[in-house]
């Protein structure tokens, strides 16, 4: 069985949010997630369900139209075909544990790449 350890796998990157992949197979994919402050996963909505566990920081999870406030400890659970993104708060780096299942597609992830290019929370939105 992986063991997944934050302190090994802790990077942040100064452009976007890091997501180091700790387990991947057919059935679900596991990533340390890593935000400096303000930095974001765009608003998607991919057909896997997603489990977000909150280590460290304060941000905000969308799921569906709510942005639930997290920090850490907080679990928060988005079900299959529900837009969901992950935001950290302007003054806070934010350091998660994601697990979709199944794995979200390419295709799927083409509004993450559309955010990411634009700076937008909600691309499909326009929201920053």
């Amino acid at each position: 069985m992986p063991r997944v350890d934050f302190d090994a796998e802790r990077d942040y990157d100064d452009e976007e949010f890091a997501a180091n992949v700790a387990f991947r197979s057919d059935r679900a994919k596991v990533i340390c997630a890593f935000f400096e402050p303000g930095q974001f996963i765009p608003v998607h909505a991919p057909g896997s369900d997603l489990v977000v566990t909150i280590r460290s920081g304060t941000g905000v999870v969308r799921d569906g139209d709510t942005d639930r406030r997290v920090d850490a400890g907080d679990v928060v659970v988005v079900p299959a075909d529900t837009e969901r993104g992950i935001r950290a708060d302007e003054g806070s780096r934010l350091e998660a544990l994601v697990v979709a299942a199944p794995p979200p597609t390419d295709a799927e992830h083409e509004p993450v790449r559309r955010g990411l290019r634009r700076g937008e929370f909600d691309p499909d939105r326009g929201s920053p």
